[in-house]
């Protein structure tokens, strides 16, 4: 009985991954409690766990007296003939092997549910440290559950959940299919720990560099920063500590082989790859990229660029829905305004305009947060937005939409050549976001896009 008792708790050590010297403290704890609950809180006693021979032997110790007055203590000479042939006498120590049958049914069930409660108690211990010390690391599992808000995820036969806000936007999921995301948080939980994982974060985006890209991962080449708007467009600045290495080639690799996986990973998402520079200036012209700037003027004190760009290249400077201009902000920490050539500051239009398609409350509540322009909503973080009562991320992308359509038949609007004019440039400018790949000298920086192609 004992050899079965304590192969049960090898496998929980195999299958739990619970310490064998903590699992063996736990069954001595349980043990002596039995003891101690059938012969008295007096009783001496040696509880021996061995778990490697499969054996448990649980030893009573009593003092020989001539009149038991204490039974938990203390034993008398002629039972003590009885129990062994060993010569003792009055006064010696009497050491019986007690047998795990003897302490009847409700002490072992009892003894049951307290080693149950041990050693759940320490596999959350283990699951919430396993997991607790992986966080940003890349996990691969399958998923066995889809609910309206988050995807269950196994991985090691635990439990991992994929919030809606962390997963990347259109991606399909279906159970069964291999997942990779990265480790965000783990909290602590009444039950068992909750694993928090994502695939929207900017920190997976990163770890994917790393592990796709031998030079990030020996440090040859250093990821400055990354942001992301989750399956529409990333920008991820990278520095190369060897002159010899060309760090954006490097990351996209020979005919792009190194990024494709990268977008093939992210749900062909766009990702702009650019080289770092501790010159803002520089910098911002990097991260604005495609379109070509005329100037670019920095008030260090306000952390506010003035960028100026010429006509044909507004579009391209500010991309579909505003994500370039307001990714590069992100990117390079600074608010960047849009000035077109000759001192005309970029269009813009107030929220009033949008009071009819907003409804009387939202347009108020956005006002109040401050968004009292188009542009202002256009720019600002799809976060911050979310925060707003009535905002979600579809009602958000379809507002921005209808501004940015607005926003430009309005800035062009001064005569109708001039209007059929922009929205040629507009229809090329994302043509040319969403279908191809530049690499530009000057700037040193780098697209790929969707379709996968590099020119």
């Amino acid at each position: 009985m004992n050899y079965e008792i304590v192969e049960s708790f090898s496998q929980m050590v195999r299958e739990k991954r619970i310490d064998k010297d903590m699992l063996t403290s736990i069954i001595e704890d349980v043990f002596s409690m039995m003891v101690r609950k059938k012969y008295g809180m007096e009783a001496r006693f040696d509880v021996v766990v061995n778990m490697d021979k499969g054996d448990i032997e649980i030893y009573l110790e009593k003092v020989i007296v001539e009149t038991v007055t204490d039974p938990s203590t203390q034993i008398d000479l002629a039972t003590v003939r009885k129990k062994t042939d060993e010569q003792l006498d009055i006064g010696d120590d009497f050491v019986e092997v007690i047998n795990l049958q003897s302490f009847g049914r409700r002490l072992v069930i009892s003894a049951k549910q307290n080693l149950n409660q041990r050693i759940k108690e320490v596999e959350k211990e283990v699951v919430f440290n396993e997991y607790n010390n992986a966080v940003g690391e890349i996990i691969v599992g399958e998923i066995y559950q889809i609910r309206k808000g988050e995807i269950l995820i196994n991985h090691n036969r635990n439990e991992l959940i994929l919030p809606k806000n962390e997963q990347i936007a259109k991606e399909r999921y279906r159970k069964g299919e291999t997942i990779r995301a990265i480790i965000k948080e783990v909290r602590k939980n009444v039950a068992t720990p909750m694993v928090i994982i994502s695939r929207a974060d900017p920190k997976f985006l990163a770890k994917l560099f790393e592990t796709e890209i031998p030079e990030i991962y020996d440090g040859i080449i250093e990821i400055k920063a990354v942001v992301r708007e989750a399956g529409e467009r990333s920008k991820v600045a990278v520095e190369s500590h060897d002159d010899r290495i060309d760090a954006v080639g490097a990351c996209v690799g020979m005919k792009g082989v190194r990024i494709h996986a990268i977008v093939r990973e992210m749900n062909n998402e766009n990702i702009d790859v650019i080289n770092f520079s501790d010159n803002s200036t520089v910098y911002i012209q990097r991260a604005l990229a495609p379109a070509k700037l005329k100037s670019v003027s920095i008030d260090e004190s306000t952390k506010i660029a003035t960028v100026v760009v010429d006509k044909d290249q507004v579009s391209l400077a500010i991309g579909r829905n505003g994500q370039n201009i307001r990714l590069a902000s992100q990117l390079t920490g600074y608010e960047i305004n849009l000035i077109k050539e000759g001192g005309e500051e970029e269009y813009d239009m107030d929220l009033d305009e949008f009071r009819e398609e907003l409804g009387e409350p939202l347009y108020e509540r956005l006002v109040d947060e401050g968004y009292t322009t188009a542009r202002a909503v256009l720019e600002a973080d799809l976060d911050d937005l979310l925060e707003i009562d009535g905002l979600s991320e579809d009602r958000i992308k379809s507002l921005r939409e209808m501004m940015q359509r607005e926003y430009e038949e309005a800035e062009v609007d001064e005569d109708a050549g001039e209007k059929d004019l922009e929205k040629f440039i507009s229809s090329k400018a994302e043509t040319t976001v969403q279908k191809e790949s530049v690499e530009n000298a000057e700037t040193g920086e780098t697209t790929i896009t969707d379709e996968g192609n590099k020119s």
